[in-house]
């Protein structure tokens, strides 16, 4: 049977409007003078930031103070981790003139603590760690009396690769956890939780004196007892500076975030892990392995080279 037109009832779907964001999670937007001269810089030597490529929170404050992660390798990832916003595919070969110009770009913004990364280059690992020892290398030349710290990927646990880049001696040398063992799969594709420790276990065996470093991300449906197990477990490898930061879903083509921490929480994540022997630990919602990180190298007693 047919209804009559006016017991029809149209039900107009309700538009979610997001919730706004907490205080303590909003960054300072990208602007001013010295953002648009380093992104000028960037483009000008033709080289990467991670700043833009991973949508870091905090590149508007980085980018003012003249602070910023070059990433080398390329722009395309051959993984394909979950959390991550840097573009994936097959690379171009790799361009050994880059680490010249990584340094020169150190050098005229007049960088005290410079961080390099890369894309995974599991199509060269060798090749890969080669381009990090000259990075090192090319800093020293062109920016003498600039730290250096290299974030590396795990380099599939080659021994050699991991090799040249500590005899490289970096003043500090970084390779982030990220997360749970128990969420590898879907959070780190490709990557092994025990190879990470290995790595930074290595790194500390050959170069006992150098700065090793690792971060882990929150908010991924972690729990706290597996978050304390990890402090432990790179602790246990004497990891010396540990960074913990709020995951912040890129876009929609990323794992999405199950919850937010407090300042609290990240407070006395802190506090539980300072306890476990770090020499440094920075903790917050906005923290990022490269955050505040000649602060953080200098709370471990680097001093700038003469």
């Amino acid at each position: 049977m047919e209804l009559a037109t006016t017991e029809l009832v149209q039900i107009t779907p309700l538009r979610r409007t997001p919730a706004p964001k907490p205080e303590w999670l909003k960054a300072r937007a990208p602007m001013g003078e010295n953002f648009h001269e380093l992104k000028r810089l960037a483009r000008s030597l033709n080289l990467h930031t991670v700043c833009e490529s991973a949508h870091c929170p905090n590149i508007g404050e980085c980018w003012h103070h003249k602070t910023a992660t070059f990433m080398m390798l390329g722009n395309l990832c051959t993984r394909r981790c979950g959390f991550c916003a840097v573009p994936k595919g097959r690379p171009e070969p790799i361009d050994f003139d880059e680490p010249r110009r990584i340094a020169e770009a150190i050098a005229q913004l007049g960088l005290l603590h410079a961080v390099v990364t890369s894309v995974n280059r599991d199509d060269d690992l060798v090749g890969g760690a080669r381009a990090f020892a000259m990075v090192i290398d090319e800093i020293r030349k062109q920016a003498p009396g600039c730290r250096v710290e290299v974030l590396v990927p795990d380099f599939q646990g080659n021994r050699e690769a991991i090799k040249i880049v500590v005899d490289a001696q970096p003043e500090v040398l970084n390779h982030n956890t990220e997360s749970v063992p128990r969420l590898y799969r879907v959070v780190r594709s490709g990557a092994r939780y025990e190879r990470t420790l290995e790595l930074l276990r290595y790194a500390k065996e050959l170069n006992p004196s150098g700065i090793t470093k690792s971060g882990v991300m929150v908010g991924l449906g972690e729990k706290t007892h597996e978050l304390l197990d990890v402090f432990r477990d790179l602790a246990t490898v004497n990891c010396d500076i540990l960074t913990i930061g709020q995951y912040l879903r890129p876009s929609r083509d990323q794992l999405p975030m199950t919850r937010l921490y407090t300042p609290r929480e990240f407070a006395e994540l802190k506090s539980e892990a300072l306890k476990m022997g770090f020499r440094h630990v920075e903790s917050g919602p906005l923290v990022r392995s490269s955050y505040h990180a000649h602060e953080q190298a200098a709370s471990t007693g680097l001093t700038v080279l003469a």
